[in-house]
């Protein structure tokens, strides 16, 4: 019986070790797709390529051998490209992340996925700046706007939390916006801070999955 229950533990133990690796993996962005990530592409090429062998056959019905070789081509060609913009590197890549992988971000994994999406939205960023516990992120926008984000990972932007944003060396220069971005909720506290300052905007969990999920920051967030 002894020997039973210490070989349970090893088990429970080598599990609770690769839960942690594939933790760590998808916070880093070096872990393969899940089958519920890639079931509904799978799902819609079948769909596709039944289609199209239909296609085809009336095709070849119809004009020949010219339509089953021109499909193909074309196949040939259009496969690689789709299914390399499918899969999750990739996605990311491109400033799209799912709510499962934002929450399994660090600090500076958070960083660079917002990094990404203000990338995706036209902005040009500067590489996340700061410690690796609270990193920043500066981007401008091509109208000439310019913003900056900082994480928090416990919801309190009180002001003696960072020191004061630097200042550009013109007077006349506008200071960039403030975003402070949290996965989780903002307390009635946080808004009030937020509203007493001029340029601070809060950008809670449920508005970055928003924006995670592709809708462009501007419709999310009331920057100017």
């Amino acid at each position: 019986m002894a020997m039973w229950r210490s070989t349970t533990g090893r088990r429970d133990s080598r599990r609770a070790r690769r839960r942690e690796t594939v933790r760590v993996l998808r916070a880093q962005g070096r872990h393969g797709p899940e089958l519920r990530e890639v079931l509904p592409a799978l799902t819609g090429l079948v769909l596709v390529l039944c289609a199209g062998v239909a296609g085809i056959a009336a095709g070849y019905r119809s004009l020949g051998l010219v339509v089953p070789l021109a499909a193909l081509a074309l196949l040939a060609v259009a496969v690689p490209v789709v299914v390399g913009r499918l899969r999750p590197p990739a996605r990311r890549r491109r400033g799209r992340y799912t709510a499962e992988e934002i929450a399994a971000l660090d600090a500076e994994g958070l960083a660079l996925a917002v990094s990404r999406m203000l990338r995706r939205d036209g902005w040009s960023v500067r590489p996340p700046s700061g410690e690796r516990v609270r990193p920043r992120v500066r981007a401008r926008h091509p109208r000439g706007h310019r913003l900056e984000v900082a994480f928090r990972p416990v919801a309190e932007p009180l002001p003696d939390e960072d020191p004061p944003l630097a200042r550009s060396r013109r007077a006349d220069a506008e200071p960039p916006v403030l975003l402070i971005v949290h996965r989780g909720s903002f307390s009635g506290r946080d808004v009030r801070w937020a509203r007493q300052r001029t340029g601070v905007r809060l950008m809670d969990g449920a508005l970055l999955r928003r924006w995670a999920d592709d809708t462009s920051l501007d419709r999310l967030i009331d920057l100017w």
